[in-house]
């Protein structure tokens, strides 16, 4: 679950909406009825005779006859959340969960009632009114739909609210225009490279005879009022294929009528009483932000703020004092009874951290009550979605905020249901459980419950404020806002040890996180100033936080490892990825399971040090560097020490080796076609030999991520930046040429290794040529992958005459390739390796737009 991110940014400008009707009146487009416009009555009971009554924040009424909503607006000028989310997903590009939130009010203007939305991203925080009024001037407002009265009774007014219910609120029916459908396919069947041909879609429009308001989950609430509707977006498709209606890649089952839900609620803003904090970078809080036109010249317009819970002592004096209100969060009913166990204890662990900030039951999970609405305002929620379509399935936390203050007023979490089986496919490879006659092993299940709860905390710390923090391993699990890898050990009888693979209560900079965002401090207290005494401790205290920005650079920022030293952690993950390897069999999987189905499990035990393999990269022209401050102390940059770069080298070299890449023959022979019933899927490795199970081909998908991440390009360019201001520093031509030492000029082995030395040097010249090749890359980089290829060409060249046939043929294809390149080197563009099984170890698909609200 990219990437961390709340998902609904802190102030949305929403003058761009590209909503797919204009504003119009009541009985417009949309709906299942159409009101004529006309003179309103002066009676609500009269005009919504005959209809259900839901009262709540704003009182509506349904004619269950005509699909209507009829919405009584007694609250004019009076400001609100507004909030809009996709209740169903339609593929990536319109993700289930997608949302956003802003200030709304609804406004008189002559015979309209028009819903506006103000600018809140500008603002002038000052009582001089004129100059509060220059700013908005200054700056679009939103009017997003527009009513005609149906009814007038004194100061209330009853409108038609089914076409604003009733549209694509979420304007996925724009993106899915490009979207491609179809695709199974690939070289033998296997989803290899190659896609089969599929149907491109045009735009999609909403088709009001197949739209309508969908009751279930439009309620009333005192605070809050829901509105759902059931939308189908229509659109021709063009070309052959299809989406295929059971388990496809696809959007839709008939990609001409793709139906989801989307939500919309109107939502009471919180009384003034909230005390925004102010931003700090190295906090690992969300940022809220907006600009102030009235900030003096000594002051930036940029204001900057956290995002956080309310939450105050009932005696601020006190060391520790029970809070005036606490944090609740309350597990979905529908979680079954051990899972519900689990994300409870989890979860409650953020209240070991309210206790270090000076809290006593300041943050408690508990199980919804029964007959509770999770949409209910009042309630943070933990979700227990059942989705289908397997293992990956994904979890995100985020959060209802004030568009005003940034203050959280709900929480949401949404856990899908079968994350902790991926953890079960993990255990299965590593500990060949399943022995004729001997019960499920308890194990498995533990591992899994213990996943839970780390999963529970750290999607709940989301929808605290925190961000993620992915260096939080190298100081012993200080943080569930870190994505955890399984620690694993060997014992002395040669047997995997996994009983403590996660970790069993909050961290310590967790700890220290609420500490500086959540703190209560005594009247009179310089709260910046104590804010900068908390931080200044942690500092000292040796922590680090290093969000998502840390992506492909920062030596100790990483998702999914474990250990304070990525390279001696991917050296013992190897050899535990070795002994799990040797003694794999039928013991992998269960009892009358397909012995194809070996397949599943061996996925993730093969890949097993897939994401160890990223940490250790970072340190080849990798930078450390701190979220520093001025005067705070920090080291703002520090470059890795040559010898340790080196180090890392020769480690990830060792993962591409004949020994590391071979899978022992006796397994690759247990693995037979897929059977009916058992079709290969994205869970599988790629191939090219048909049907039948293709060990060369999975050693290219593994030996892929080794090569590519020694030559991606942007560590390229530091290498050569770095070498150019310290010549101790490696350099590219250095690091490339050991490469090609270790690959091209190495002696070939005979037999199956001597294959697997084939594609790891095909590999290493692939991306070589996509450096040369490559524009976007820097001009330094480019030249020196040139000379770099001509040196390989010159000595291939002359290592030909004399050598083998199978080593004669993989001489004459680089040849080939290179002269391919310089025939035309804008333009060429070399097949692509085989991927690798989507493998985050809890199962997070790779989904672009969750990169941070999710979490993982």
């Amino acid at each position: 679950m990219k990437k961390y991110i709340l998902l609904f940014a802190g102030i949305i400008a929403l003058g761009n909406h590209a909503f797919s009707q204009d504003t119009q009146p009541a009985g417009g487009r949309g709906g299942a009825g159409r009101a004529a416009v006309g003179i309103p009555a002066t009676s609500i009971a009269a005009a919504t005779q005959g209809m259900k009554k839901f009262d709540g924040y704003f009182n509506f009424y349904y004619d269950d006859k005509t699909g209507r909503i009829l919405l009584e607006v007694d609250k004019f000028d009076t400001e609100f959340l507004y909030f809009k989310s996709l209740t169903d997903g339609a593929g990536k590009s319109a993700e289930r969960g997608q949302a956003s939130d802003a200030i709304a009010k609804f406004i008189k203007v002559g015979p309209k009632i028009l819903l506006v939305e103000p600018n809140y991203g500008y603002r002038a925080n000052t009582t001089n009114a004129d100059e509060i009024k220059a700013v908005e001037n200054a700056f679009a407002k939103s009017v997003i739909w527009g009513f005609v009265p149906v009814a007038i009774e004194g100061d209330k007014v009853l409108i038609d609210l089914t076409p604003f219910i009733v549209r694509d609120s979420q304007n996925i029916g724009g993106r899915l225009g490009g979207t491609s459908a179809g695709g199974g396919g690939g070289r033998g069947g296997r989803g290899g490279r190659g896609a089969a041909a599929g149907a491109s879609t045009g735009a999609y429009r909403i088709d009001d005879t197949r739209s309508a308001v969908y009751m279930p989950n439009t309620k009333n609430f005192p605070k809050n009022t829901e509105f759902e509707a059931l939308i189908t977006l229509t659109g021709a498709v063009v070309g052959g294929g299809g989406f295929g209606g059971s388990g496809g890649d696809g959007i839709a089952p008939d990609p001409t009528a793709v139906t989801v839900k989307m939500h919309q609620s109107f939502i009471e803003l919180p009384d003034g009483n909230y005390k925004p904090r102010k931003f700090d970078p190295r906090s690992s809080f969300n940022i809220f932000s907006y600009i102030d036109f009235s900030s003096p010249l000594n002051e930036p317009l940029e204001k900057k703020f956290t995002r956080r819970h309310r939450l105050a002592k009932k005696d601020p004096n006190a060391a520790v004092s029970e809070p005036v209100e606490p944090i609740v969060y309350y597990v979905d009913r529908g979680a079954p009874a051990l899972i519900k166990k689990a994300l409870i204890e989890g979860g409650a662990w953020w209240n070991q951290a309210f206790e270090a900030a000076g809290y006593k039951n300041a943050f408690l999970v508990k199980e919804l009550p029964e007959g509770a609405d999770p949409m209910d305002i009042r309630y943070n929620v933990v979700n227990w979605v059942n989705r289908s379509g397997g293992n990956r399935a994904f979890s995100y936390g985020a959060s209802y905020i004030d568009p005003r203050t940034g203050e959280i007023i709900k929480g949401v979490v949404t856990l899908g249901s079968d994350r902790h089986r991926q953890d079960i496919l993990i255990m299965e490879g590593l500990l060949q459980p399943y022995e004729g006659g001997k019960p499920f092993d308890k194990r498995l299940e533990q591992v899994a419950y213990a996943r839970l709860r780390q999963l529970a905390a750290h999607e709940i710390g989301h929808t605290l404020g925190f961000t993620h923090n992915f260096a939080a391993s190298e100081k012993d699990r200080a943080s569930v806002m870190d994505y955890p890898f399984p620690r694993l050990s060997i014992k002395a009888d040669g047997a995997i040890d996994v009983s403590d693979a996660y970790a069993r209560g909050i961290g310590s900079w967790d700890k220290r996180a609420v500490m500086w965002g959540y703190s209560d401090f005594p009247k009179g207290t310089d709260e910046n100033a104590a804010l900068d005494k908390i931080m200044n401790e942690t500092i000292k205290l040796g922590f680090k936080y290093i969000p998502d920005i840390g992506g492909y650079a920062h030596p100790a920022s990483h998702q999914w490892d474990d250990g304070a030293d990525p390279i001696a952690e991917l050296n013992k993950l190897m050899k535990i990825r070795r002994a799990a390897l040797d003694r794999f069999s039928e013991k992998a999987i269960a009892k009358d399971a397909p012995l194809a189905t070996l397949e599943e499990v061996l996925v993730p035990t093969y890949l097993l040090h897939r994401y160890q393999v990223e940490a250790v990269a970072k340190s080849i022209g990798g930078l450390y560097f701190t979220h520093a401050i001025k005067n705070d102390g920090q080291e703002p940059t520090r470059m890795v020490d040559p010898a340790v770069q080196w180090s890392a080298f020769d480690a990830l070299m060792a993962t591409v080796s004949p020994e590391a890449l071979a899978l022992p023959d006796g397994l690759i022979s247990k693995i037979p076609p897929r059977p009916t019933g058992y079709p290969s899927s994205v869970e599988t490795f790629a191939g090219y030999t048909g049907p039948t199970f293709d060990p060369i081909a999975a050693a290219e998908s593994a030996a892929a991520e080794t090569i590519s991440s020694l030559l991606n390009a942007e560590r390229a360019a530091r290498l050569i930046e770095y070498h150019a201001r310290d010549s101790k520093q490696p350099g590219f031509i250095a690091i490339t040429n050991k490469l090609l030492e270790q690959t091209w000029k190495a002696p070939v082995l005979p037999g199956y290794k001597g294959e697997l030395q084939v594609l790891v040097n095909n590999l290493t010249l692939k991306y070589l040529l996509e450096l040369a090749a490559d524009t976007r890359t820097s001009e330094s980089v480019r030249g020196q992958a040139l000379l770099e290829i001509d040196e390989l060409k010159d000595w291939l060249t002359a290592k030909l005459p004399g050598i083998h046939d199978e080593q004669k043929a993989n001489v004459l294809f680089a040849l080939a390739e290179i002269g391919e390149f310089h025939e035309n080197p804008s333009k060429f563009t070399p097949d692509p390796a085989l991927d690798m099984p989507p493998g985050a170890p809890i199962g997070m698909p790779d989904m672009d737009f969750l990169d941070d609200m999710i979490n993982y």
